[in-house]
């Protein structure tokens, strides 16, 4: 293990081959600083990296429960504080489940109370780790298990919760959006959102093999595909202005159809659907370009 000390996570994790998450996970943790401690919610993240006796995580860590990782960092900082340590950061992760949906009360106290933590969402937009389930990330159309596709319906036919605009109503000061398919862009986010004094969100789309019915080597060219048809544009508040954006002025979308036709999960789709997805990213285009 010694060669791993300065690695903040590790080799030897059990997820699936070409996993989107871990990618993403790996981008972010090269942001970090050295002194660092991380709580993590129930999920993909939490299980593959921590399979009884071994675990993959080169830095302190602690996982309690599917809701309460902002809580749970909360705690932390309160401890640091006590301590008169003002140079260790404080990191909440979690999945779309743990965050859109369960642990989402916790997150808004913590963001409330003004609490110098980042807290990051690893974005699958659905329950990936209990049965790839809908949760309030799942965008309209894609089939899960609780929304399947079939003759009569395609899949989802709610639309994704807007989690940065939560994260901007409580007023944090710096919120980003990335993908997997842009690790630097991860990296440069989470140091950018580490000089805040104060609560900081980053939110980054992750690729699922089996949830996305993807092939193992395409979660980074569909984080890429999400960026470039304007349905998951990089995007970067600062201060509660948009102050980046993969939308420009050079911007020209490219068809939603490259995006959805790689994945099993939007097989089903009908015209109708389409149309509606289309729309989403016109929406986009037009709310997000700078």
């Amino acid at each position: 293990m010694k060669q791993y000390q300065s690695t903040k996570i590790c080799p030897g994790h059990n997820a699936c081959a070409g996993c989107g998450e871990l990618t993403a996970v790996q981008a972010a943790f090269r942001g970090l600083p050295e002194k660092v401690i991380i709580t993590n919610a129930t999920g993909c993240i939490e299980v593959t990296t921590t399979s009884y006796p071994e675990s993959s995580w080169g830095v302190p860590w602690i996982h309690s429960l599917f809701e309460n990782a902002a809580a749970l960092a909360s705690g932390v900082l309160a401890a640091l504080k006590v301590k008169g340590d003002t140079k260790t950061r404080v990191v909440a992760i979690g999945g779309d489940g743990a965050t859109y949906d369960i642990g989402l009360g916790l997150i808004s106290g913590m963001w409330e109370r003004g609490e110098r933590i980042l807290y990051i969402c690893f974005d699958t937009e659905a329950y990936s780790n209990t049965g790839i389930q809908a949760s309030g990330a799942t965008p309209y159309g894609a089939a899960t298990t609780t929304t399947p596709s079939g003759k009569v319906t395609s899949g989802a036919h709610t639309h994704k919760k807007d989690l940065l605009g939560i994260a901007l109503a409580h007023g944090l000061k710096y919120v980003a959006q990335s993908t997997a398919g842009f690790p630097d862009d991860i990296t440069n986010k989470v140091k950018k959102a580490l000089t805040v004094d104060g609560p900081s969100y980053l939110q980054i789309l992750s690729p699922c093999i089996p949830g996305w019915k993807i092939k193992n080597d395409e979660a980074g060219e569909l984080g890429k595909l999400a960026v470039k048809t304007g349905l998951y544009p990089l995007l970067e508040y600062i201060n509660g202005k948009l102050s980046a954006s993969s939308i420009n002025a050079k911007f020209t979308p490219a068809p939603v159809q490259d995006y959805l036709n790689k994945q099993g999960r939007f097989k089903n789709l009908k015209t109708a659907d389409l149309e509606i997805i289309k729309k989403i990213a016109e929406q986009n285009v037009s709310k997000y370009r700078l």
